[in-house]
């Protein structure tokens, strides 16, 4: 299939532009829109398995995030108890002076993880937010 090729302008921090740099000439990449377009498939790729998941789950949701950021690590918090009835357990790891590790281990139904990712996700200050399923079955 013969596509069309699109021009686009993407705006970024200087900073995140150096490490992306840095990264796609270690992987050997021979131009930065190559490097994008496989950045942009691996995202839908991820996206679209998750959206085809449902029913009951274990995995972990791993949340970096800068804990300067104003009432981050409260409203972390504070979600895990929103969504009580599939969080199972949380590990906080200090990964240096700004930056923290939670890793929350879930158990149940997919939407509601889903859900708990995309609020963890929209919050100033976080970072990465990433969802690894590693069970699913009907009944555990």
């Amino acid at each position: 299939m013969d596509e069309a090729i699109v021009r686009i302008g993407v705006s970024l921090p200087k900073n995140l532009l150096a490490e992306f740099d840095s990264i796609i000439r270690s992987r050997g990449y021979s131009s930065r829109s190559e490097a994008i377009r496989d950045a942009i498939r691996m995202y839908i790729n991820e996206y679209k398995w998750l959206e085809k998941e449902s029913g009951e789950v274990i995995g972990v949701v791993s949340v970096i995030y800068d804990h300067k950021y104003r009432g981050v690590t409260d409203t972390i918090i504070s979600l895990q108890h929103d969504f009580g009835d599939v969080v199972t357990t949380t590990m906080h790891i200090h990964i240096d002076e700004e930056n923290c590790l939670e890793m929350i281990t879930v158990k149940g139904d997919m939407s509601k993880i889903k859900k708990m990712v995309g609020r963890l996700s929209a919050l100033r200050g976080v970072t990465s937010v990433k969802f690894i399923t590693a069970f699913k079955e009907e009944k555990f």
